[in-house]
């Protein structure tokens, strides 16, 4: 298996991605890895997970307003099976009700301006769309 690090989807993948049947609530896991440096003016002299952090503000209010939640986030520490180049620096699972509420918070400008803060901060980035197979608490 072959893993490649993205900060923003193919256009065709997000196309197919968003065009799927609504099917109720998910989850998505969030394996982050981050950029040593900051890349933007905004976030000049910051980190890449400091600048990440700012987006994270932000993303976690846009999640609420939507009716989503954030489930878990923590920073990987350690890898016990398998083998990967570099291993990601966080993860997060973020539980959405629906794909529709999922796209509308992408479209939300507050979420749409804090975005710079994502990509100055990420190397990359994967996101895997779980549909849970039991109830999440």
């Amino acid at each position: 298996m072959e893993v490649k690090n993205q900060v923003t989807p193919d256009m065709q993948v997000a196309m197919d991605f968003f065009s799927q049947a609504e099917d109720g609530p998910f989850v998505m896991l969030n394996l982050l890895k981050f950029k040593e440096k900051a890349e933007n003016d905004s976030d000049s002299g910051s980190s890449g997970r400091e600048a990440y952090q700012r987006y994270g503000q932000v993303a976690s209010q846009c999640i609420q307003k939507v009716g989503g939640r954030m489930i878990f986030t923590g920073a990987v520490t350690g890898l016990l099976l398998g083998e990967i180049e570099e291993n990601w620096d966080m993860v997060a699972l973020v539980e959405y009700p629906s794909l529709e509420a999922f796209r509308n918070m992408t479209a939300l400008p507050e979420f749409v301006e804090a975005s710079k803060h994502r990509s100055a901060g990420l190397a990359g980035q994967l996101n895997i769309k779980i549909k849970p197979t039991s109830p999440v608490r």
